[in-house]
């Protein structure tokens, strides 16, 4: 059963969709909004520590592979590595 949310804390708070959107231009970018918030900080960790925030560090993989930082084999370890990150956390929320 998943814990209620902190009556203090927004609706928004850890959606990585919405605190930590992608932009036309293919990268993230967090909103106006967010950066005036005082809950910024906390919420965009825990964002980045749901299993959807794996999502966001698959995409650095990807993006350091297109631009010819690592290569394949370093690509397709690290994917795998963070697909069994984002397993274990969806089993462990289950």
């Amino acid at each position: 059963m998943p814990m209620p949310r902190d009556p203090k804390k927004p609706d928004c708070f850890g959606v990585i969709d919405v605190v930590f959107p992608l932009k036309e231009d293919g990268l993230r970018h967090s909103p106006d909004a967010c950066m005036a918030c005082v809950h910024k900080t906390d919420c965009l960790r825990a964002a980045i520590a749901n299993p959807d925030g794996l999502q966001v560090r698959e995409e650095v993989v990807d993006r350091a592979y297109a631009a010819k930082n690592i290569g394949f084999f370093e690509r397709w370890s690290r994917r795998k590595y963070l697909s069994q990150l984002k397993e274990k956390k969806i089993r462990k929320a289950e």
